[in-house]
């Protein structure tokens, strides 16, 4: 705090600054005023100054101009960065279509599969959808919108495209449920190929049923084809169950070949009732007149005797 009656210095700082502002502004606008007219003295006198100037603010230059590359680098890669970013986006799209198109694909082809079949002729089938599942931890089963109206049967067998489903265990007029080979009350009798064992496929409620009751379990190997073999009259022969496959505690299960993951249609067999025959029918032809003479004579004889 100053003392009264002493001096205080003239604040000379802050006139300077302000002459200092008036100079460059002025300077400012001389410059914008010089490179703004048109005139050939005054194209000259710019020339002359830049020649006069620039080489002296070389060292300036270069790096200012290292600064702007590095600058418009920066914004290249910041593109790159976001093209990257919107490529890897693009990529996962297209992968989930991918996932989409491999599902149809398998679907389609599970359906002209089942379209384009060839069955045992004394045997047709009906398609029908999965229309929904009711299975528990206890139970694999589903139902199929196909009944007694549609010429389905209690005990039926129940393909997809690929392989064994099941079997038909109760019918209604519209509708039937399909007991699983993976459900504990399956039992299949079926045949390894190719070594010809017959085994029984069992269900455990797991996703791969037991191959029980094998003659010759070293007969059999990983990846042999596993097949209905028509035992029992339960199951047509020669349908495809899946193949054979170690469960890692020396015992062979079957890997089906169906796909319970994705069941959306299953087609069920129909059996022909046999043709009743009464009398000979056909089977014997008409006699011949030689033969009839010679069936008389042999009569006759015996008569005789």
């Amino acid at each position: 705090m100053a003392h009264y009656g002493e001096r205080t210095q003239p604040d000379y700082i802050r006139s300077v600054r302000r002459i200092a502002v008036g100079i460059v502004v002025f300077v400012l606008i001389a410059l914008f005023l010089l490179w703004r007219i048109d005139n050939a003295r005054v194209e000259r006198l710019r020339v002359a100054l830049v020649d006069r100037f620039v080489p002296s603010f070389e060292w300036t230059l270069k790096p200012l101009a290292a600064a702007g590359r590095m600058i418009g680098d920066f914004q290249a890669y910041n593109r790159v960065y976001e093209q990257n970013n919107e490529l890897r986006r693009e990529l996962q799209r297209m992968q989930a279509w991918r996932e989409v198109a491999l599902q149809l694909e398998q679907k389609n082809a599970k359906l002209l599969a089942i379209n384009n079949v060839r069955l045992n002729p004394g045997l047709t089938y009906v398609t029908g959808e999965i229309v929904s599942d009711p299975g528990s931890p206890f139970s694999r089963s589903a139902m199929v919108n196909v009944g007694t109206v549609d010429g389905v049967e209690d005990g039926a067998a129940a393909m997809d495209g690929l392989g064994l489903v099941g079997r038909i265990a109760g019918v209604a007029s519209r509708s039937s449920r399909i007991i699983f080979l993976t459900d504990t009350s399956s039992r299949v009798p079926v045949i390894v190929l190719p070594s010809g064992q017959r085994a029984v496929a069992s269900g455990d409620n797991s996703s791969a049923p037991v191959l029980e009751f094998l003659e010759q379990s070293d007969a059999v190997s990983v990846g042999d084809r596993v097949v209905t073999s028509g035992a029992g009259g339960l199951y047509p022969p020669d349908i495809l169950l899946g193949r054979v496959v170690d469960d890692g505690h020396g015992r062979h299960r079957v890997r089906p070949a169906a796909d319970y993951g994705r069941l959306d249609f299953v087609r069920v067999v129909r059996s022909r009732p046999a043709t009743a025959i009464e009398g000979p029918g056909g089977l014997i032809g008409p006699l011949r007149p030689e033969s009839v003479g010679s069936l008389a004579s042999d009569t006759g004889a015996e008569e005789q005797q």
